[in-house]
């Protein structure tokens, strides 16, 4: 890997990393002030609310033994180093990194809680009319951005592409 391919990527590493920093700050902010299950109604439509979800998007696979944990971490660890790869790679291609490193920032996020604790923080319960969608946190909602972003960008016409 030359030297100038990472160095052109450091910007969205940096993005990656303040995402993580973002989700890390507001998770031990919550920590600090909600007890487990508490909620605290913000608007009509909007709590915060502490819960500490075991499993993955959902749930998904909460309420397994304990061996979602590490593979959960694995799977984020495992497309972590592939994204850091390919933000080397395309570094050039703006909508392309942005989206990846918001999906870097996002994992990191959850793969620190799972490595912390065996669990991830979230906090952000959105409802309308008695149903709430799954609490979710910063790290999610990059994440969820990110995988948007990487659609328009495959939707989008390339510069290079000759025309038809």
């Amino acid at each position: 890997m030359r030297s100038g391919a990472l160095g052109a990527a450091a910007p969205w590493f940096a993005l990656a990393a303040l995402v993580a920093a973002l989700d890390r700050a507001a998770k031990a902010a919550v920590l600090a002030t909600l007890a487990p299950g508490e909620a605290v109604p913000l608007t009509g439509f909007f709590n915060l609310v502490l819960v500490f979800n075991r499993g993955a998007a959902f749930g998904l696979l909460a309420g397994a033994s304990g061996w979602q944990t590490e593979f959960f971490a694995g799977v984020a660890a495992a497309v972590s180093a592939a994204i850091a790869w390919l933000l080397v790679r395309h570094s050039g291609e703006r909508l392309f990194s942005a989206a990846l490193a918001l999906v870097l920032g996002g994992a990191l996020g959850n793969l620190w809680d799972r490595l912390a604790w065996g669990y991830v923080v979230d906090f952000l319960d959105f409802h309308a009319g008695g149903w709430h969608w799954p609490a979710f946190n910063l790290a999610d909602a990059a994440i969820t951005t990110g995988a948007g972003l990487l659609i328009l960008d495959g939707l989008l016409p390339r510069r290079d592409a000759a025309p038809d």
